[in-house]
């Protein structure tokens, strides 16, 4: 926020940032009882996300770089794998939630293209 670094200008930076907001906001509509279970777990990973993607791009070494971005890709795994069990409880109907499915898939091809980039 306030220092003026380059992950900032990064397209994945924007895009994961953006993802945390529509994580927060899909499980928003979860059950109250869900909320120090299922609710927490996939907001973490999504503040997982993002956070492993800004630390990974202020590392030096290539492998330091691309480990910190397969963390924040894995943690994209997860909220897809909390997404499922989300469907299967009843708590969305994924054809309601097309921007998100669209965010997700955009999060995991950059961040997929960047853990190649520092191969």
């Amino acid at each position: 926020m306030f220092l003026e670094l380059n992950h900032r200008n990064l397209d994945a930076y924007k895009f994961t940032r953006k993802f945390v907001s529509d994580c927060y906001k899909l499980t928003s509509h979860f059950p109250p009882e869900e909320r120090y279970r299922l609710t927490s777990q996939i907001r973490r990973a999504a503040i997982s996300v993002h956070l492993n993607l800004s630390e990974g791009s202020s590392r030096k070494s290539l492998a330091e770089r691309k480990r910190f971005f397969e963390i924040s890709r894995s943690s994209i795994i997860e909220i897809d794998a909390g997404l499922d069990l989300a469907m299967d409880l009843g708590y969305f109907n994924p054809d309601n939630f097309g921007d998100f499915k669209e965010s997700i898939i955009n999060c995991f091809k950059y961040l997929k293209g960047l853990i190649n980039s520092s191969s």
